[in-house]
């Protein structure tokens, strides 16, 4: 069992540094720095500490549970405290998910580059495993109760309650002894393996796999090729899809050499992004990416300098690292001046803590292309006086460099946006940009019709970019540009005036502000951007759903949460993506349905953060209106049957004895006709491989714009049901045939940290086309990956 991880303990010199545990000091503030003792268990997959090295100590982590370590030159926390500690000793501890990073210090350089390199090893070391594997190492160190690397049949017997396993206990014994080879009182390692695999026996699977083995103990080539059409859905490509799985996916070399596949290389399969119910079609990027930026949905974030409320929330570097990671195209920057000449960002008028403007930019140069390589937007909103709007465009010309976009792509005519492809590596600054006072032509009517406009808005708390606007530069005679003079801003304070060298940061994306459509098509250029509240941009929809649409199809747009969601809760954006708003910004810092559909929806097109909108609502002309939606359009009818699950983790790991009784809801987003959601019965006291068999039936009427979420829940009759875990994906990325998939559920965990559990859920599903559509395939198997989220909206 992960053997490869057992045969570094005992060799690598960290690790076993490690094993024998050091001092270190955990910082979680500048006043929170206390020394505890860390020491890697002898499982090599959890970390502990103690107040003292002889002390209690309680686990810290799993190593699973990590995503990277950072040196502490990288540590906004540890480089506010550079004059008490050398930040060569400092490292940080980044889980995945949401779990906030782990600042310690060393009490040597050494001491710290040991921490750093073995744990750098063991996480690439847990990510090099198979599904298998990992689901070996996890289980074993969960049951391993006093980790001393083997496992008595007491310990198998609490395993079994985390497991949600209801077993007699004479039939877990029988279980225990055929895989105790050794004859010993404890399973170590490989027996550990066959008890895991006993227990996790999936008859469904075993069915499937012996309804095409003739033997009942493999698959050969022909037999796993029939599997691959018929299942899958394959067509001509089966007979090389079907060398290539083997050679992937099957364990044993004799039967890589001879074309089979056992039932381990079967799951294994199964387990693969080539069994997953995501289209891997769908995973890298698929789509055009030539056409106009104002084509494609972007990945959004609002107050992405938050970590937490709008109100008092902290203001933190890792915000745009997070949401950078997770495929973000566009963050928000509130620049506000600063002591020292220097600008900060931060909520304005809030109590939110403050940070330095040059440390967003040193952030977003590091961390802008390392998920995708389209462009980034940085949407600015400045506040700053004329003194420190001069730092603003130092500090972005000085630190992006080369990535910075300061002039328009090589002679592009400006009848329309340039393309991701075109802007492949480069930063965007959306934001005011001034016009000369010559090219002024909004009149007091316009004005009055501005202001009205804003008084109608339900969310106090918004700041709609309504300052400077910018027209075509005008020129002499002779075709040289004429001098432009500044123009003051249009509210809050008259003196602000916009910096020209800032305003020349502003090449493609100006904010104007929005009066209506037909002023906005007779006044506005591509180029330009409106900003809508949520409320507001669900009124136009609406009241006016197909001039929306219209408008979205020539310029860009950008809706925002309303002022009023102190919590940093958030709308759920499907309902303007309806309306082909490209730009719809989230806070991305908290969980539940609708950050849960937006992961979903851009993990697709290789989590690129675009994704190309649906021809008709690119189209200037689309008689769209997803309000009202005009016939015939390609309806169709969704068939889904749950049939089962299995390995579903407790809701409260604090009662050890209490099992889930799980449902599954099966919830479809898209047009209001489209919106529903149907749930199966709960299976009592059952979490290990709890049966449903329930089908369920939709009719959709706009598939392009459907997206379906899986979510599972422990019913509970007293009160709300409990959230366990849930996966959305798009309609357009759901793969035909069966498959199984694994999931990470951060909020489940034994000690208040992140988890890594895995389970499956087997459904089947079909597609049926309406009247004169083209009809799909007949219903085959699927299952979920689960997502966890800390809470559920």
């Amino acid at each position: 069992m992960a053997s490869h991880i057992q045969d570094r303990l005992t060799t690598d010199q960290d690790l076993l540094l490690m094993q024998e545990g050091m001092m270190m000091r955990k910082v979680r503030t500048k006043s929170w720095k206390k020394l505890r003792y860390f020491k890697l268990q002898n499982d090599g997959m959890t970390v502990w500490h103690a107040r003292q090295a002889e002390g209690i100590a309680k686990p810290t982590f799993s190593i699973s549970d990590v995503e990277t370590i950072r040196k502490g030159h990288d540590s906004e926390l540890l480089r506010c405290l550079v004059e008490e500690f050398p930040l060569e000793q400092g490292f940080t501890i980044v889980f995945h998910g949401r779990r906030p990073n782990l600042d310690l210090v060393a009490n040597s350089v050494e001491e710290a580059q040991i921490w750093m390199r073995g744990l750098q090893l063991l996480v690439d070391l847990v990510a090099s495993m198979d599904y298998q594997e990992q689901m070996d190492q996890e289980w074993f160190h969960r049951g391993d109760r006093n980790q001393d690397g083997r496992m008595s049949f007491k310990e198998a017997q609490r395993l079994l309650l985390l497991m949600n396993v209801e077993m007699d206990q004479e039939y877990a014994f029988s279980l225990f002894q055929e895989a105790n080879v050794s004859q010993s009182d404890t399973l170590e390692g490989e027996e550990f393996v066959q008890f895991y695999k006993a227990l996790t026996k999936r008859t469904e699977i075993e069915q499937l796999f012996e309804n095409f083995s003739s033997d009942g103990q493999k698959l050969t080539l022909l037999e796993f090729v029939d599997f691959l059409r018929e299942e899958q859905k394959e067509k001509d490509n089966a007979p090389d899809l079907a060398l290539e799985f083997i050679d992937l996916y099957e364990p044993s070399e004799n039967g890589r050499l001879l074309h089979v596949l056992s039932k381990d290389g079967f799951l294994r399969y199964l387990c693969s992004k080539d069994g997953n119910i995501f289209n891997p079609n769908c995973l890298p990027v698929y789509q055009d990416m030539t056409r106009p930026l104002n084509h494609y949905y972007i990945n959004s974030s609002h107050n992405t300098y938050l970590l937490r409320n709008q109100f008092c929330g902290q203001s933190s570097v890792e915000g745009y690292i997070r949401a950078l990671k997770r495929g973000c195209r566009c963050v928000e920057v509130d620049v506000w001046d600063g002591p020292g000449g220097e600008p900060i960002v931060y909520h304005g008028h809030t109590l939110t803590s403050r940070i330095l403007f040059k440390d967003v930019v040193a952030t977003i140069a590091q961390y802008a292309f390392q998920s995708s390589d389209y462009p980034f937007i940085l949407s600015l909103e400045n506040h700053c006086s004329w003194e420190q709007q001069q730092t603003l465009a130092q500090h972005l010309t000085e630190i992006l460099g080369e990535q910075l976009l300061s002039t328009t792509i090589d002679e592009l005519l400006m009848d329309k946006l340039p393309s991701p492809e075109q802007l492949q590596g480069k930063i965007l600054v959306k934001g005011k940009k001034l016009r000369t006072i010559e090219d002024i032509e909004v009149d007091e009517e316009e004005e009055g019709e501005l202001e009205k406009d804003q008084g109608s808005e339900v969310d106090p708390g918004a700041y709609p970019e309504l300052d400077t606007q910018l027209q075509p530069e005008s020129q002499d005679q002779d075709g040289q540009p004429r001098r432009k003079r500044p123009f003051l801003s249009m509210k809050e304070d008259s003196t602000t005036i916009l910096y020209p060298e800032l305003s020349a940061l502003v090449v493609y994306l100006r904010t104007v502000p929005f009066c209506s459509f037909i002023h906005s098509k007779e006044n506005y250029h591509i180029c330009d951007v409106s900003s809508f509240s949520e409320a507001k941009a669900r009124h136009l929809i609406r009241e006016e759903g197909n001039n929306f649409v219209q408008h979205n199809a020539r310029q860009l747009c950008r809706v925002y949460p309303s002022g009023l969601r102190t919590d940093s809760s958030n709308f759920y954006p499907q309902e303007f993506w309806n309306a082909g708003c490209q730009m719809v910004a989230m806070n991305m810092q908290t969980a539940g349905v609708a950050m849960d559909i937006c992961d979903g929806f851009f993990r697709q097109n290789g989590g690129s953060g675009y994704v190309l909108k649906p021809i008709f609502l690119c189209d200037i002309q689309s008689s769209f209106n997803p309000e009202r939606l005009i016939s015939p359009y390609k309806a169709k009818t969704l068939l889904v049957q749950v049939i089962s699950g299995q390995r579903l983790p407790k809701v409260d790991n604090t009662k050890e004895k209490s099992i889930v009784d799980p449902l599954v809801k099966v919830e479809l987003f898209g047009v209001p006709e489209d919106t529903r959601q149907q749930e199966t019965n709960y299976v009592e006291n059952n979490g290990f491989n709890p049966y449903w068999g329930q089908t369920f039936c939709f009719r959709v009427q706009v598939p392009e714009l459907a997206i379906l979420r899986f979510v599972v829940k422990d019913y509970q009759w007293k009160s709300r049901n409990n959230f366990i875990g849930q996966y959305t994906l798009p309609w357009t990325c759901v793969k035909q045939g069966m498959a199984l998939a694994s999931v990470q559920l951060p909020s489940l965990c034994t000690f208040a940290c992140g988890k890594t559990w895995r389970w499956m859920n087997t459904l089947r599903w079909g597609l049926e086309a309406e009247k004169t559509t083209e009809a799909l395939s007949p219903p085959t198997n699927k299952s979920l990956r689960i997502q966890s989220q800390r809470k559920d909206q």
